[in-house]
């Protein structure tokens, strides 16, 4: 016997065998791809939740140049946020920098150039938030906080938009408010003409 022929439901397209639509990559930017991924052409794993399924269990930290470079991306933009970068705001991040990573003079100015250009470029903090909340220990984030703070106070004054980004890295970095008030503290003590 003939089988009947298959009638289509309307307002249901057919369905197609084969090819599945591929998804988007969710790395956008060229450097923070090849960082994570251990360098260009190389796939990452997939991972959730900060977990990798490679094996391995959680992803590798990134390398402490990236870090240093991160770090100093995150000066600079406190020192940039009130649209003027004052000269003790400069020695500031050269200092914190220095004093942070145990860095020579010229290796801090070779980081803080990076960091420039990548600042000039970046479209948001996450991008380097990111690697320092996975390189870093709570208290060591708590020292970043405290080295923003040191910049941001280092002109003299707390500008509203200085702490309203240092508030914003620091919830990205997770650090909690009581670590954010203590290294806004010491921070304020360092510069004491900049108190509120």
């Amino acid at each position: 016997a003939r089988r009947p022929p298959r009638v289509r439901r309307r307002g249901r397209p057919p369905r197609r065998e084969g090819r599945r639509a591929s998804s988007p990559g969710f790395l956008t930017m060229g450097w923070i791809s090849d960082l994570v991924s251990g360098g260009p052409g190389r796939k990452r794993p997939p991972s959730f939740a900060g977990r990798s399924f490679d094996g391995k269990g959680a992803l590798p930290p990134p390398g402490p140049k990236e870090v240093q470079v991160a770090t100093a991306v995150l000066l600079i933009e406190v020192s940039a946020a009130d649209h003027e970068v004052d000269t003790r705001e400069r020695e500031a991040i050269v200092a914190g920098l220095e004093s942070a990573f145990g860095l020579s003079p010229d290796e801090t100015a070779e980081v803080v150039e990076v960091a420039g250009n990548r600042s000039a470029d970046s479209i948001s903090l996450y991008e380097f938030t990111r690697l320092v909340d996975r390189a870093f220990t709570p208290e060591q984030k708590g020292t970043v906080i405290e080295l923003l703070f040191r910049v941001a106070f280092a002109d003299g004054r707390l500008a509203g938009e200085e702490e309203h980004l240092i508030r914003k890295a620091a919830t990205l970095l997770h650090v909690e408010r009581p670590a954010y008030l203590a290294a806004k503290t010491r921070a304020r003590t360092a510069h004491p003409e900049g108190a509120e």
